[in-house]
């Protein structure tokens, strides 16, 4: 896109876009990242962008991670993202393991490439060790989480790439939503109920029984929990064993859940 390209925003204010893909007004007053600019004004289309797979879950230990893992090994080529929400406060949790509160700082801070994140049995070196071509993780607090998803989709050379996380889904409209659960159910926090509605599969992790074990226990968690306005029933559930159906609909052009052409949102998936 050339940069002397201008666009104008609802308020009728030019925009330049600069080299670090952020739209600046000409007075200087004003700074978007391009990616969500397009997002927002629905011309998405207009500025190449990976094919975005959203793994996020009910809460956590839900199998996101292995989820993302299963799908880089089987999509060779494809980058990955984690985005860590942070604090500057306990979290109560091992601090070892979870706290990011010395990372974050007024901006969003997005670490690249093995040299920048790769450690041992980490969420990002899982990545790594599953065949991902590049890994951002992306650190910020609750304010900072759509800056920190644009400039990490900013820096994706491949095809593809696979986004963990709930959060981000209110900036960004994926190509595929996969929402994460236990067979059991159990609690679904604030951030997965919020995108719940537009994910286009519930994927159970299963650690003891079989996948039809699996989802008939799931149904019985929604036959017995009252989830307000969410339909859990509505949502096509799969398991690892449709793994191979979950690849073959992230590489084709169609619906992902259907096999007619059907609309979601400002999506046009065709068959």
């Amino acid at each position: 896109m050339a940069r002397s390209v201008r666009f104008f925003h609802e308020t009728g204010a030019p925009f330049i876009c600069s080299k670090d893909s952020r739209l600046r007004s000409v007075d200087g007053a004003n700074c978007y990242n391009l990616f969500i600019f397009l997002e927002r004004v629905g011309l998405n289309r207009l500025l190449p962008r990976p094919k975005v797979i959203a793994v996020s879950g009910f809460s956590s230990n839900v199998g996101k991670t292995t989820l993302v893992c299963d799908l880089l090994e089987r999509l060779p080529g494809w980058e990955a993202i984690k985005l860590t929400r942070g604090h500057y406060r306990s979290c109560g949790r091992d601090p070892v393991s979870c706290c990011v509160s010395d990372l974050l700082s007024d901006e969003p801070l997005v670490l690249s490439g093995r040299d920048s994140n790769y450690e041992s049995r980490k969420d990002t070196g899982r990545f790594w060790d599953a065949g991902a071509s590049n890994v951002h993780w992306v650190i910020v607090n609750d304010e900072q989480v759509q800056a920190g998803i644009a400039e990490a989709l900013s820096r994706v050379k491949a095809d593809g790439v696979i986004v963990e996380g709930n959060s981000f889904l209110e900036y960004i409209t994926p190509d595929i939503s996969i929402m994460c659960s236990r067979a059991e159910g159990g609690t679904i926090k604030p951030s997965a109920r919020k995108v719940l509605p537009s994910c286009h599969f519930l994927y159970l992790s299963v650690v003891d029984g079989t996948q039809t074990e699996a989802r008939q226990e799931f149904e019985r968690f929604c036959a017995s929990h009252s989830t307000g306005k969410i339909d859990l029933s509505a949502l096509r559930v799969v398991t690892h064993d449709d793994l191979p159906l979950l690849v073959s609909r992230v590489c084709g052009s169609g619906d992902p859940t259907q096999p007619s052409a059907a609309k979601r949102g400002d999506r046009q998936y065709e068959a």
